[in-house]
């Protein structure tokens, strides 16, 4: 049978050698153009899987087989390649942000935003059964990629729901107006450690950097009247914050002049006993003085009277004891005569 085919075979080849085309010879693919070829291809397919980069906001996570290896840092590096080893990029320095209540739908100078749909997570109980509005943002970023990675499938969802779950139990610890109004800030600071301490129990690998309150409105039907008590409060707040301003500018000026005047009276006080002291004892001295020699303290005391009095007259006249009157030598209607 194999004697017959190979026959027929070469009368086909005899008969229609004439009709065939000149095909190409096929390359020698022997020897070294073969394994230099070969080796070629090699070095392009390790090149090529086995250097990769890392941005410089981002690490790279190394799985060899399937197993965490290695975090390498930005840079060139190097890998086992032909899948061997495979590196996850994880972007570490970008912050995340997650919005309640509302979805930005362009952001810019003035941003748009989306609330219709939004209402089941933002919708909480007050502790005086009111419901109160709260939209919150959340953003976090990435501090540990391998637990990021491999500790939770979805972190996203686990963040939302972690969130939505503080953010009710600090919004049911609260009355409506303390929602509402004072203790806006407080429930957002409570509210990232809260999450943060949540998450590091999981260990999802992220860091909050902050929690912050949009918008805290009541429900839409009652929003009127709960707008007109804000107003009325703020109002009262600014009059007593007016009052305490006038009266620490007031009393502190009352007081201080007060003090003023009472040491300025003391000062005199003891200005004018001092000098009373002085007199007295100087008094003293010179009557002991005087005592002892009255004629010469009488001189002294007379001529130092006269050192003090004389300087200030303008005319001295010297008149001889022994006249009965000085009118005749006094000529009083001369000019300047006083």
């Amino acid at each position: 049978m194999s004697e017959f085919n190979n026959l027929n075979f070469e009368k086909f080849k005899s008969k229609n050698k004439q009709n065939l085309p000149n095909l190409p010879k096929m390359p020698d693919l022997s020897g070294k153009k073969f394994f230099l070829g070969l080796l070629l291809v090699f070095v392009i397919l390790f090149a090529y899987s086995g250097f990769y980069t890392i941005d410089p906001d981002e690490v790279g996570v190394v799985l060899r087989l399937g197993k965490y290896q290695e975090t390498t840092e930005p840079g060139l590096h190097f890998k086992l390649p032909l899948g061997i080893d495979k590196v996850i990029k994880v972007k570490t320095t970008r912050v995340h942000k997650l919005e309640f209540g509302f979805r930005t739908v362009s952001a810019g100078v003035v941003s748009k935003f989306a609330k219709s749909g939004y209402r089941g997570e933002s919708l909480m109980l007050t502790g005086d059964l009111n419901i109160a509005d709260v939209q919150w943002i959340v953003q976090y970023q990435i501090k540990n990629p391998y637990n990021y990675l491999f500790h939770i499938r979805d972190v996203e969802k686990t963040i939302r729901n972690l969130s939505e779950a503080v953010m009710c139990e600090l919004v049911g610890d609260r009355s409506v107006d303390e929602v509402i109004g004072m203790d806006r800030q407080k429930i957002a600071i409570d509210a990232k450690e809260k999450l943060q301490k949540n998450l590091d129990e999981y260990g999802a690998g992220v860091k909050i950097n902050i929690v912050k309150l949009q918008n805290v409105n009541p429900p839409e039907p009652v929003q009127a009247a709960f707008n007109e008590v804000n107003s009325a409060k703020q109002e009262q707040e600014k009059i007593v914050n007016q009052a305490w301003q006038d009266y620490n500018k007031v009393i502190p000026e009352a007081k201080g002049k007060a003090k003023q005047l009472l040491e300025q009276a003391q000062g005199y006080a003891i200005n004018k006993t001092n000098r009373a002291k002085g007199d007295a004892d100087r008094f003293d001295q010179i009557y002991a003085k005087y005592r002892s020699a009255k004629t010469v303290t009488r001189t002294r005391m007379y001529i130092e009277a006269m050192q003090e009095a004389l300087p200030n007259v303008e005319k001295i006249y010297v008149v001889d004891e022994s006249q009965n009157s000085i009118l005749p030598l006094l000529d009083l209607n001369k000019k300047g005569a006083k």
